[in-house]
């Protein structure tokens, strides 16, 4: 019996084969999720040129260019989906006010917030942070009628960091904040990121994320850390990056030994290994030896795909642990 053939679909003449978009949708949001953004940004256009894109694609890709800085695209992105009235609209609010921001757009702003507040479309639980995010804007907005610099670096430009704020947040909005200062001076941050990592409402995520932009200037401080039922005190100023970990270096570099005939496997393996030692950070799976995670992991990857042999459960549900604490969105 012949097999029959997916249908081909044509866009401007050009033949798109099946599973194409889906293939690129997944691998923008999975680039995303990894927070790599410039890649994200360039899978989720090649699938737009094929399809319009659902609500759940359009949000990833808008916080991709915002992540990039395209922010001219972003805005554009923004408008569309506010127009078709999305399920998460407050959230793609805030992102646009955020962007309109950066393109200093102050007035807008003001107008927006204020317009929204009167016609009370934003929930009772979130006017606060719109009410906080329109005096960040008219403070900016001032200083930059006085000629100073928008990279304000007071505390007044950092209120969204002081702790119970920062935590009435989303676990996506709180990473954010995050991302939004990894370009910048944090020092005179340095006492808030501390605070947020050892506060016990902290996704371990948000946590290694706070860590790494301390490690990342090489802060000399003081940190207690708590994640999974292990505490350890560090200084990020002698901390190696997720990757660079003694147990890390020796998984990555066993795993492309062992998966050199498997280059599908392998690159699954290595996508959740680096999701992975990151929300562990600065721990490095605990008690396991580098043999038994790559054994461990190669295990997991091919029980996905139906290939499920004896092996150390307890191994697999700390894997399944992290790849669900790994992730953050709609949370």
């Amino acid at each position: 019996m012949r097999k029959k053939r997916g249908k081909l679909q044509k866009h401007q003449n050009v033949i798109v084969f099946p599973g194409t978009i889906e293939r690129l949708i997944v691998e923008g949001q999975r680039y995303a999720e990894n927070y790599q953004y410039d890649k994200a940004v360039v899978s989720f256009q090649e699938a737009l040129q094929y399809t319009e894109g659902d609500e759940s694609l359009l949000s990833v890709y808008a916080f991709a260019l915002y992540e990039t800085r395209n922010f001219q695209e972003a805005k554009a992105i923004c408008e569309k989906l506010l127009a078709i009235g999305p399920q998460l609209y407050i959230e793609t609010m805030e992102l646009y006010l955020t962007i309109l921001m950066e393109l200093k757009e102050f007035k807008q702003v003001e107008t927006l917030i204020d317009s929204l507040l009167e016609e009370d479309v934003i929930p009772p639980e979130s006017q606060d942070k719109f009410i906080h995010i329109r005096d960040l804007n008219a403070t900016i907005a001032d200083k930059q009628d006085q000629g100073i610099s928008e990279k304000l670096e007071t505390d007044e430009a950092y209120e969204q960091f002081e702790v119970d704020y920062f935590f009435s947040q989303t676990n996506l909005q709180q990473m954010q904040q995050m991302q939004a200062i990894r370009d910048v001076n944090i020092r005179p941050l340095q006492e808030l990121l501390v605070a947020i990592i050892e506060d016990n409402r902290v996704h371990p995520m948000i946590q290694s994320f706070a860590l790494y932009l301390l490690v990342q200037q090489e802060i000399d401080v003081e940190v207690q850390v708590e994640k999974f039922d292990e505490e350890r005190t560090v200084n990020p100023s002698k901390l190696q990056f997720p990757d660079e970990m003694p147990v890390a270096k020796q998984v990555l570099k066993l795993i492309e030994s062992a998966l050199e005939q498997e280059p599908s496997t392998l690159e699954m393996v290595q996508y959740l290994l680096a999701r992975h030692m990151f929300v562990t950070y600065p721990f490095e799976w605990f008690q396991y030896q580098p043999d038994e995670i790559v054994e461990g992991y190669i295990d997991y990857v091919h029980a996905m795909f139906g290939e499920v042999k004896e092996t150390d459960y307890d191994l697999l549900d700390l894997i399944n642990l992290l790849e669900e604490q790994s992730e953050l969105f709609n949370v």
